[in-house]
């Protein structure tokens, strides 16, 4: 779908962003990709990255991986909702997400058909500011971009749907439903979340008041209109869907861009089900990462797949194609993307938000079906040691 040139709400000079969904340009004759790939990039960061190409290229062949996907750093503002993630939606890859607020908010722009430039050097920020010009390193836009994207996003979510108590996912999926509408009105590409609502890829935001979607829910709450966002449903339901990826022969595996709490939430449903629920489990069976983070800092960002196994996150057989690759994730990412629609066919969607529900009640009554330090009169903790599977 084309979209107008309207380039609304677009001021300054620089070079507008106007993102082409990779798959429009890049598909199974684009040889020249998968060749830069599979000979260009031999060693040092170059062949982590290839790494993961192969890696994903093998496992997005099968139907019987799960894929979740985290991602941190203002990537939808850059266009990734459209360019990257919605066509890696739209051909079966991603099976569930973890987002901050920050990139789903920032995603609705271009259901709105609003316009970002590219900008460097920027100018100065005291001079922009004055202009009512906003800026995310070298992107520039202006701020009536963030007011109309509020309007918007506060009269959806004062209507009734939005007020009664749900999860994330459910809130995105809900949320998408208009944005969609919106998107098809402005003849806009589709984008990370109409995608995710087309293909049931629940789409989950750990931290939901993080982010302006959070500051808008604070302005209801001050108006009589509070909303009910239920992080703690969220945990058990995200924890559901690693239980269902890693029964009956299946295997999950992660794509973590960037890192923070999206990293952490996506990889803790292992520790959910060993530790604290104490059913069997291996952690995720592949783990692939983009990151500029050290793991000497000691921080969840920069921490590798092999400190994971330690908390039963990843699985230790697998632990050799487990690969981290120190880039950008706005270099890495579209080259990772071009690769996969170079080589490899589109997969049918798992649809797993319409099965979120079902596989929460699977993990409860897994949880239920045996004794556990929450139910157990006698409160006796002996012999209850996370259960980590030994096949």
């Amino acid at each position: 779908m084309k979209t107008k040139k309207s380039m609304k709400h677009c001021r300054g000079s620089g070079t507008v962003i106007d993102p082409l969904p990779i798959n429009d340009y890049i598909g199974p004759d684009s040889k020249d990709i998968a060749t830069l790939v599979d000979k260009g990039l031999v060693c040092y960061n170059g062949g982590r990255l290839r790494e993961i190409c192969w890696l994903l290229r093998d496992i997005l062949s099968r139907d019987d991986v799960v894929l979740g996907l985290s991602i941190s750093g203002a990537l939808t503002p850059a266009g990734f909702g459209v360019s990257i993630f919605a066509p890696l939606i739209e051909a079966g890859w991603i099976d569930y997400m973890v987002s901050t607020g920050a990139n789903i908010y920032h995603d609705i722009h271009y259901a709105l058909d609003f316009k970002f430039n590219v900008k460097y050097p920027w100018g100065k920020d005291d001079e922009l500011r004055e202009k009512g010009i906003v800026r995310i390193y070298d992107i520039l836009f202006d701020n009536k971009v963030l007011f109309d994207t509020d309007k918007y996003c506060l009269d959806l979510m004062k209507k009734p749907e939005f007020r009664k108590k749900m999860g994330t996912s459910e809130l995105h999926y809900r949320l998408a439903k208009y944005v969609d509408e919106t998107a098809k009105k402005n003849s806009a590409r589709p984008c990370m979340l109409t995608a995710a609502r087309k293909y049931d890829v629940p789409i989950y935001a750990p931290a939901p008041c993080d982010g302006t979607l959070g500051l808008n829910a604070g302005a209801l709450e001050m108006s009589g209109l509070p909303v009910q966002w239920d992080s703690v449903h969220d945990i058990n339901e995200i924890t559901g869907l690693a239980y269902w990826a890693r029964q009956e022969g299946r295997k999950s595996a992660v794509l973590v861009l960037g890192g923070g709490v999206p990293k952490n939430y996506i990889l803790q449903t292992g520790p959910q089900i060993q530790e604290i629920l104490h059913l069997e489990d291996d952690g995720h069976d592949y783990f692939m990462q983009l990151t500029d983070a050290r793991q000497d800092t000691g921080g969840l960002s920069g921490a590798t797949p092999s400190e994971a196994v330690t908390w039963g996150k990843v699985n230790p057989e697998t632990i050799s194609r487990n690969i981290v690759c120190h880039a950008d994730v706005t270099i890495a990412l579209p080259i990772i993307a071009a690769y996969l629609f170079a080589t490899v066919k589109p997969r049918k969607p798992k649809r797993l938000y319409q099965k979120r529900e079902e596989c929460y009640d699977a993990l409860k009554k897994a949880f239920l079906g045996k004794k556990n330090r929450i139910i157990m009169e006698n409160h006796d903790y002996k012999n209850l040691e996370p259960r980590i599977s030994t096949n």
